[in-house]
């Protein structure tokens, strides 16, 4: 029998060896092929071992394949642990990371626990490493992304404890995913568990006998080996024990049995001789600390890896000398001065004659990145297209940005300092260059239009209601997307101005096309085409011939492609940036797509745009992404400044709504696949999934009693409106069926009427008001839904009023691209009355005193707060100020990022942060000289 360990620290040392043993002698329970657990159907078994059977399963509900691994029995015979395992499970569930293999949930069914996980495809690490060494350019990018998921982890407070080339899969197209992330910890039992696990572990070959347990030993730091405390630095150990592997095809520590690798763990230095000699010496440097025996000399935090990492991207040439032979020079320094000038000097006669000499091409040079301000006091916006662009020669950077509340387009030569604005270009969005580089086209004011780089008047060149981005062709002609409601193709209108004509049609089953750019040589468009009008990256990239023929899909799962003049197109998925040969003739790509780049500011979730923008010559530039496009905490925001947490834990959360009571939060979550509606109570700390049928479900209001949330969802490919009850029990119910997009925003306090907005193709948004019949006892039935105001403009998020006389809305009626905020009555006629003085967006009522607030337009992260007053018909308010001096951060065109608490004294904002810090404010830009070089490299390909 094996014995109960002596304590929890004791414990954690067994995950690799003494738990294996135990699981052994009391396996999971077999269970057999086409049988049901909850709603998954077993497939097909997919492995076992010590930590339990692993089986592919089909979720009956959601229709996705899904991993199940069915947990020991001494899970069920022991109800500490496996209280403490579902604690343990809920957390983990929680760390949502595009290089985390998910964890869904635990499932019981007559008596079997299953963890329920995100099915991998594709070989693991040990897989390919058992085919041999890894050459650095395919190892880094594993190494980097590896690095990347363990600091997330790390920031949330959770530790792998098990990280081992077992547990890493790699996917064809080059992602990483780390498995079985913190399963250790929670398969942990409590302290004093009352288990009957009384067993003593005394026979080597138990240990020896399972091939798992020596693989999981090799990977142990050595406090582990001793059965000490373990944290976040035992991770990195094991890092550095992965990375050596990849590199040199051995391990860093070996032996024929559990105790020769412990022994060689706590004595021996790994064979670094054996790392290769064009390993960057930084680099080396850092797996060398990764691998330090005293946890306080070790490298202490996994961001620090990741950029070392990174700096190994941007060594083209990498360093020659071999990593050990800084520690074999030890001559004495005056003994050798004359062999230093010698060398010195013969080194330079070789350096002379080699780069003389006309047999030899030059090396590609190394690329080179440089963060730099954009050169104006302003904020470049990043929920739509690209806010800033290179000209074609890579001389001149264009970008479009908002100064004392006004978006206008900027030049700056990247010779000079400043930028200059344009007059005439206020509101401007989505800009792009002319093939000669002597014109910029943007969309403003319901418009497509042009300007010279040198300035003057604008040129109106059509109508383009809501635009989705926009390409300058050799033909002289452009193409672009006019609206973002769905079911509308590309159009295409002369450089000269016209009535713009239907370019190509849409795909079977596809509702919209956005993003194009236009193909050198007048011959094709690249362009992103989506069944849906979320999750972006469940998109394709699609070709089509300027000619007319039949599209193609050149690349799935993916959106915002550009081509690059080094025969590659670039595109994000999953928030990191990809490359892939491509054929410009053939139009199809060639070969595997390989991550090129992390950090770009995108918006999949929202518009499907994203940051970036390369030149002719091959100069990638980009915005890189802040708070607003990654996971965030929820904080308590006050009027006096001061912030408090609400939730540590980080995602990428979304329009967060207080219920009536003000004691939950209905938010939205993005996973990296698709939103769903969450509610959370932060006294029990508990979180409830509402929604998970495959679909973008987003923007929850609670009903006025409480006991329902409405919410939009695209389920039904249109962006309808459905209800849930706020428990989670129950079905969803469909409240409209319309071929527009729409979102609810506000129910009137009598619990009659649901404000939301629409897209209404030709008009753009409009303020609609669902009637509802019945009451909360008998129940609500929808009416059939009406216009409460529609206007050329786009008008967005209407709120009642607390006591229902008036809606709050926001539109960019005044003209320009920067919504204000206006008040009206209701259900009307009346006046209206403009609250904002320099734009506003997402007004919200206070229930207890007479104040409106508003959330200033994207990039700002300020609220402001109006007092107002009504005599009779009339609504007059006092001038906007800040309603705090702290800025926060989350905020999109697509994401209030805010929501006032009834109480009216607090807010729950995502990312809080002090004055004194960042301000939200997006300033500068990223460039990467020599981007071309760079993807000929990491992706060989044809010009």
């Amino acid at each position: 029998m094996l014995a109960q360990p002596a304590s929890a620290e004791a414990f954690l040392a067994e995950p690799a060896v003494v738990m294996a043993a135990r699981l052994a002698s009391d396996p999971a329970p077999s269970i057999l092929v086409g049988q049901r657990i909850g709603v998954y159907q077993v497939q097909a078994l997919l492995g076992a071992g010590g930590m339990g059977e692993v089986y592919r399963a089909r979720d009956t509900k959601l229709g996705r394949d899904v991993a199940i691994k069915i947990l020991p029995r001494l899970f069920t015979s022991d109800p500490e642990r496996l209280a403490r395992f579902e604690r343990e499970a809920r957390m983990l569930a929680s760390l949502n990371h595009p290089h985390v293999g998910a964890i869904y949930g635990v499932e019981e069914s007559d008596g079997i626990r299953a963890l329920v996980l995100e099915l991998v495809e594709g070989p693991t690490l040990a897989d390919r490493i058992a085919k041999g060494t890894l050459p650095l350019d395919e190892a880094l990018p594993i190494a980097k992304q590896i690095a990347e998921a363990l600091e997330a982890a790390h920031e949330q407070g959770i530790i792998h404890r098990d990280l081992k080339p077992a547990n890493i899969k790699v996917r064809p197209d080059g992602t990483v995913k780390v498995l079985d992330f913190g399963l250790a910890k929670a398969m942990e039992p409590a302290v004093g568990s009352s288990s009957s696990m009384s067993r003593a572990l005394t026979t080597p070959s138990m240990m020896t006998g399972v091939g798992m347990i020596l693989g999981t030993a090799a990977y142990m730091s050595p406090e582990q080996t001793k059965g000490r405390a373990v944290d976040k630095r035992s991770d990195i150990w094991a890092f550095g024990a992965v990375l050596f592997e990849m590199l040199t095809g051995k391990r860093a520590f070996g032996g024929d049995n559990v105790q020769d690798t412990f022994v060689a763990i706590i004595r021996d230095e790994p064979d670094w001789a054996r790392l290769p000699a064009t390993l960057p010496f930084a680099l080396g440097t850092y797996l060398k600390r990764c691998l330090q025996k005293d946890a306080k000399q070790r490298v202490q935090a996994m961001g620090d890896v990741r950029l070392a990492l990174e700096g190994a991207f941007e060594t083209a040439i990498p360093n020659s000398t071999n990593f050990a032979s800084p520690e074999s020079r030890t001559t004495n320094p005056v003994r050798a001065l004359p062999w230093v000038f010698a060398g010195i000097f013969g080194v330079a006669l070789i350096a002379a004659l080699v780069l003389w000499a006309p047999w030899r091409s030059a090396p590609a040079p190394a690329p080179r990145q440089l963060m730099a301000l954009i050169g104006a006091d302003a904020s470049l916006p990043t929920d739509l297209g690209a806010s800033a662009i290179l000209s074609p020669d890579g001389t001149t950077l264009a970008f479009v940005a908002q100064q004392a509340g006004q978006t206008r387009l900027f030049i700056r030569k990247l010779d000079q300092l400043q930028a200059a604005a344009l007059a005439g270009t206020e509101g401007a969005a989505s800009p792009f260059f002319s093939p000669d580089g002597q014109w910029l086209a943007f969309f403003a004011g319901g418009k497509l239009k042009k300007i010279s780089v040198t300035g003057g008047a604008a040129v109106n060149l059509c109508d383009v209601p809501n635009a989705r981005g926009g390409t300058w062709a050799d033909d002289d002609t452009i193409l672009f997307t006019p609206t973002n409601t769905t079911n509308v193709p590309l159009m295409r209108v002369s450089a000269a101005g016209g009535t713009p004509v239907v370019f190509g049609t849409l795909s079977r089953g596809a509702t919209t096309q956005r993003w194009p750019q236009a193909l050198p040589g007048a011959k094709a468009v690249l362009y992103t085409e989506h069944s849906s009008t979320g999750n972006w990256d469940g998109a394709n990239l699609v070709v089509a011939s300027l000619s007319g023929g039949t599209p193609k899909v050149v690349v799935r799962g993916s959106h915002f492609g550009r081509y690059v003049p080094s025969g590659h197109l670039i595109y994000l998925r999953q928030g990191t940036l990809f490359a892939v040969r491509f054929d410009r003739n053939r139009l199809e790509t060639i070969g595997q797509a390989v991550p090129a780049l992390e950090g770009v500011a995108a918006d999949p979730g929202g518009t499907g745009g994203a940051q970036l923008a390369v030149s002719s010559e091959g100069t990638l530039v980009y915005v890189p992404s802040t708070a607003a496009t990654a996971a965030n905490p929820i904080d308590w925001l006050t009027r006096d400044g001061k912030t408090s947490v609400l939730r540590a834990t980080k995602a990428e959360w979304g329009n967060p709504r207080f219920s009536p009571d003000g004691q939950k939060l209905a938010l939205e979550i993005f996973d990296g696949k698709q939103f769903d509606i969450w509610v959370y109570e932060w006294a029990r700390d508990s979180m409830t999934q509402l929604t998970f049928d495959p679909g973008n479900d987003r923007a929850p209001v609670w009903t006025p009693d409480g006991r329902r949330i409405i919410f939009a969802s695209d389920r039904a490919k249109e962006g309808n409106l459905y209800e849930v009850n706020a428990d989670g029990t129950g079905e969803v119910t469909r409240l409209t069926d319309s071929p527009d997009s729409q979102v609810p925003f506000s129910w009137h306090p009598n619990g009659k009427f649901l404000a939301f907005h629409a897209n209404r193709g030709a008009t753009g948004l409009d303020l609609m008001i669902l009637p509802m019949e019945g009451d909360a006892a008998r129940g609500w039935t929808p009416d059939k839904p009406s216009v409460f105001l529609s206007t050329p403009a786009a008008e967005s998020a209407p709120m009642f009023s607390p006591d229902g006389h008036w809606i709050a809305y926001h539109s960019n009626e005044a003209g320009g691209s920067t919504p204000d905020v206006y008040v009206r009555p209701f259900p009307g006629p009346g006046g209206k009355w403009r609250v904002s003085t320099a734009g506003g967006v997402f007004p919200r009522w206070s229930a207890t005193t007479h104040e409106l607030l508003f959330r200033l337009p994207v990039g700002q992260g300020k609220i402001m707060v109006a007092p107002y007053t009504v005599i009779g018909e009339s609504f007059r308010a006092d001038t906007p100020q800040l309603w705090s001096s702290t800025n926060f951060q989350g905020a999109s065109a697509t994401n209030t990022a805010y929501d006032l608490h009834p109480d009216g004294k607090r807010l729950a904002v995502l990312a809080a942060q002090d004055h004194d810090q960042a301000s939200g404010v997006q300033d500068k830009v990223v460039f990467v000289f020599n981007f071309a070089d760079y993807l000929r490299k990491i992706a060989p390909g044809t010009k």
